[in-house]
């Protein structure tokens, strides 16, 4: 009994789709991500998860935006008292400090 090399191939293409015929239901969509036809379903599903995240990145943003206007307003401070810090300059830590004493100097005396 021989088998001719057609009836293989036609053995090994029945196998191959009756196999992908039984992963095709591991593909089926979910109900978070249902078709757009089914808008209700989909957006009370996933509506909780991404609004906590949405909140997150929101509440992220605003403390590094809060962040960034103190460092902002503390080198403007500097900046007003002598401080330079785009300039060169060997004497560095000291201009710092300096100009920190006469920003606290100042703050002290504004209360």
């Amino acid at each position: 009994m021989t088998s001719s090399p057609a009836k293989k191939w036609a053995v090994l293409l029945t196998s191959v789709v009756l196999s992908a015929a039984s992963v095709a239901p591991a593909f089926a969509q979910s109900g978070a991500s249902a078709p757009a036809g089914d808008g209700a379903n989909a957006t009370t599903a996933a509506t909780p998860a991404a609004a906590s995240k949405a909140a997150a990145k929101a509440q992220r943003k605003a403390a590094r935006k809060q962040a960034r206007a103190k460092k902002n307003a503390e080198l403007k401070q500097l900046e007003s008292n002598g401080y330079n810090p785009s300039r060169n300059d060997p004497n560095y830590p000291t201009d710092l400090q300096n100009a920190q004493k006469k920003a606290a100097a100042g703050a002290a005396a504004s209360q």
